[in-house]
């Protein structure tokens, strides 16, 4: 006969249990949402790509495209503040805090795509050009700018999936130590960088691409400026220290040396 000790154990087990699994799905849609984000903004894959899709008026086109990319924004910005944290992890737990964040960010990105509406109308076109050739590979290399920073700090941590494994494993979660690997020693962002390097390298620049690059390129100083806030909060004298040596976002020489890595950082 079950105690009530070991039903409250089974119980534990199964709610880590399901934590875990909705950490797991939530990856598997961001994993789903950052991929199409390449064919989506190269126009690589079809039929619906930043340039291809129904046609609307310019008005209408602009007024859906805007309502679009403010409701990521604000989620973005919003749910990653620590205020918000930590009113929300009254309401869910820990330990899928930041895969809701991740599932609410891709889903919002799976609307972006299924409803984006192209703008025509051609800024510069230099396809079929050893410029647009360039300028494609450059497209690349943004992106991979982008995965490769993740893994450079913590992919799975950035993403939900370490917390909800620490969750289930019933040990406790701990912030990945502070480090500036690599891209982090030339740019204090360089995940952003490579957005920004991915949103504007294109061999054929529409009107639409336009308001898409300029919208998100606003967006992401915006948004560096108000995690480097959060930074500052967080780690006080470390990160300043770390501002000092280190660009935000272009890999331009400083002076000061940053002190031996002593703290932990969440990016």
């Amino acid at each position: 006969m079950k105690t009530y000790a070991d039903t409250k154990k089974t119980t534990s087990i199964t709610v880590r249990t399901l934590a875990l699994v909705y950490g797991t799905v939530s990856y598997l849609i961001f994993l789903v949402a950052a991929l199409y984000a390449i064919g989506f903004v190269g126009n690589l894959i079809g039929p619906k790509t930043i340039d291809a899709g129904s046609a609307a008026s310019f008005t209408h086109a602009l007024i859906v495209d805007a309502l679009l990319l403010a409701l990521f924004a604000i989620q973005h910005s919003v749910m990653a503040r620590p205020a918000f944290k930590r009113w929300w992890t009254t309401i869910i737990s820990r330990s899928i805090e930041r895969s809701t964040y991740v599932l609410f960010a891709s889903v919002l990105l799976l609307l972006l795509y299924w409803q984006w509406l192209p703008i025509p109308g051609v800024i510069w076109d230099v396809e079929h050009t050893t410029g647009g050739a360039l300028l494609q590979g450059l497209y690349f290399v943004g992106w991979l700018i982008v995965f490769l920073s993740t893994f450079l700090i913590n992919h799975f941590d950035l993403f939900g999936l370490r917390q909800v494994y620490a969750n289930w494993r019933a040990g406790e979660y701990t912030l990945p130590s502070f480090k500036t690997p690599s891209l982090y020693k030339l740019v204090r962002h360089p995940l952003m960088l490579g957005f920004l390097i991915a949103f504007w390298a294109t061999p054929h620049m529409t009107v639409g691409h336009l308001i898409f690059s300029l919208a998100t390129t606003g967006y992401i100083l915006a948004g560096v400026h108000l995690e480097e806030r959060d930074l500052l909060a967080v780690y006080g004298e470390v990160y300043r220290h770390y501002q000092q040596r280190v660009s935000m976002l272009l890999p331009l020489p400083k002076k000061q040396a940053i002190p031996p890595d002593t703290a932990t950082r969440r990016l």
